[in-house]
């Protein structure tokens, strides 16, 4: 079994992509726009948003993020709440570089620092509401 997590951004997924392609280097696997739908009896995407998307698969590191636009009420604001999506970074470094690239444009929620059990951990909400933790994993530590 395999949990991914799908997240709407409301009429701006392509801006979503965009940003966590240069934020954390993630690779678009796939991207389906409403209009590229096969047709379906009864559904037929109205002209503001067909060129929306549908479906977009992200690989984020080993992980998959699945996106869309959902009903592509832009301007509406988006709430991601009750969990956060969580980056395992090999160094100081990267976690840094992480977290202040998923910050542009956010809000730091807890600054990055040396905690208890990592020399890098902090939590932020990005631009577009998720909620982010990204933690620097220790050399024999489980994760």
């Amino acid at each position: 079994m395999e949990i991914q997590p799908y997240l709407f951004f409301d009429g701006r997924c392509e801006e979503a992509i965009v940003f966590y392609q240069q934020a954390l280097g993630a690779q678009e696997v796939m991207k389906m726009r409403f209009k590229d739908a096969p047709p379906s009896a009864g559904y037929q995407p109205s002209a503001d948003v067909a060129d929306k998307i549908m479906h977009a698969t992200l690989a984020i590191g080993r992980t998959h993020v699945l996106m869309s636009d959902g009903q592509a009420d832009e301007g509406k604001k988006t709430v991601h709440s009750g969990f956060s999506l969580s980056v395992t970074a090999d160094d100081v470094a990267s976690g840094e570089k992480y977290f202040n690239a998923l910050a542009e444009g956010g809000q730091v929620t807890m600054a990055f620092q040396k905690t208890f059990w990592t020399d890098g951990f902090g939590m932020l909400v990005d631009k577009f509401g998720v909620a982010w933790m990204v933690n620097v994993v220790q050399l024999g530590a489980q994760h």
